[in-house]
């Protein structure tokens, strides 16, 4: 049984959102990958990272590849269910927007 949609804080900043999507299509990401995909610092996707790994959203593994220390990311079952549920919530409230009038929009 799925858990119900929730609108979760720690996924939904875009940065961290963006991680999570990623990270969902894959069995685990390197560092070096989502950086560039998110095209942000070292530091900013660091801080990212720590908030997911201690909500126990992203697991985090370092090994050693081509004699250079690598850090490898996936997500964690239950970041895996908070992504999901956040997903279903954001589509539910997406599905309550009334759309608008042909010919009206914003001026540009």
């Amino acid at each position: 049984m799925r858990p119900p949609p929730r609108f979760d804080t720690v996924i939904h900043a875009p940065g961290r959102l963006q991680i999570c999507a990623i990270l969902s299509s894959v069995v685990e990401a390197e560092f070096a990958m989502l950086r560039e995909a998110l095209k942000v610092s070292d530091s900013v996707l660091s801080k990212h990272l720590k908030q997911l790994e201690e909500a126990g959203y992203v697991v985090v593994r370092k090994a050693a590849l081509d004699g250079r220390q690598r850090t490898w990311l996936s997500l964690a079952p239950a970041g895996r269910s908070a992504f999901v549920a956040h997903v279903a919530e954001l589509n539910r409230l997406a599905a309550m927007t009334a759309p608008m009038p042909s010919g009206e929009g914003v001026a540009g």
